[in-house]
């Protein structure tokens, strides 16, 4: 490892704002101050440092991270009671895109045991440096930096860890170098357990998202999700049900192995906003195998993603 005087490499007016600058297995990281800065002057800032610090023989790869005094960086939980209703996939697609429509997005992939993301993400083995003992996200071609424990262990390795280390990752991963993000999407294990309560504790969210297959089995378990937050002063932004309606690829007959309108009917019943609804649709999963999430293309695949997350975005516009 190497610290280098950023006024050796980059011109004295990008260096001022180049608060530390490491070399690391040929790895640069560099952290910048951009307080007082719009957003295009903090891209030309980054595209300056990146091009420079790329020309470099003695560098193969740059990261920077941006940092500034600015106002409280939004987290929205997304969760459900049980697994396998695709919560992991409507919270990167919703991050996807609100990048999209120019929010400046992060995602915490918070499903210790069960990390999904850089899958989703195209990005595995990928790992995160740190940087004065905090992470720096890893990019992704969508726009949206990201961390999961799936890049920090070997992939396919089983997790197995008590509650209190699950909910010191959660800190390490929550706690990193967000530069400018304002919004970080966070993905929740399913169920009420250590990892929930250390977040509401230590990094109350400004608002959740529950997502739920119509069946009641699924619903029930939601419901108990939505009321954790609801308990911990966390507003329920809506309710959004997945799986709802597979077309037939054969004769485009519309069936609902799942069951059709329970998550709507839910909400009415909680008083909560119903979001929209999610098809059960194979390119939805194939796309998310390959690393290509439907929100980042323009095809009808993504537009029920684009039009929740058009809700979810009018909802952070009038709380901020």
């Amino acid at each position: 490892m190497s610290s280098t005087d950023p006024k050796a490499f980059l011109p004295a007016a990008v260096a001022e704002r180049v608060t530390s600058l490491t070399i690391v297995n040929r790895r640069a990281i560099a952290v910048v101050d951009v307080g007082g800065l719009d957003e295009r002057e903090r891209s030309e800032l980054e595209q300056a440092i990146t091009d420079i610090l790329a020309d470099r023989e003695e560098i193969d790869e740059v990261r920077v991270a941006m940092t500034a005094e600015r106002k409280a960086r939004k987290i929205i939980a997304v969760g459900s009671g049980k697994g396998g209703v695709g919560k992991s996939t409507l919270t990167a697609n919703l991050a996807i895109a609100l990048a999209r429509k120019g929010r400046k997005v992060g995602l915490v992939d918070a499903d210790i045991y069960g990390p999904s993301q850089p899958v989703i993400f195209g990005n595995q083995g990928q790992k995160p440096v740190a940087h004065d003992e905090k992470l720096v996200p890893v990019a992704s071609r969508f726009g949206v930096p990201m961390l999961s424990m799936g890049q920090l262990v070997e992939p396919g390795r089983a997790i197995a860890w008590r509650g209190p280390m699950a909910a010191g990752a959660l800190t390490q991963l929550l706690d990193a170098h967000w530069g400018d993000a304002e919004i970080l999407m966070v993905d929740l294990p399913p169920g009420t357990g250590d990892v929930q309560l250390t977040m509401l504790q230590k990094f109350k969210p400004a608002g959740a998202v529950i997502v739920s297959t119509p069946q009641d089995l699924a619903l029930i378990d939601a419901a108990r999700a939505g009321q954790l937050f609801d308990q911990a002063g966390v507003p329920v932004i809506g309710l959004v049900e997945n799986m709802a309606g597979y077309a037939c690829p054969h004769c485009g007959e519309v069936s609902d192995p799942f069951g059709k309108g329970g998550v709507e009917t839910t909400a009415a019943r909680l008083e909560l906003p119903f979001l929209g609804r999610i098809p059960l649709d194979l390119a939805i999963r194939q796309g998310s195998d390959r690393g290509e999430p439907p929100a980042a293309t323009d095809g009808p695949i993504a537009e029920p993603f684009l039009a929740i997350a058009d809700k979810l975005d009018a909802w952070i516009g009038a709380n901020s």
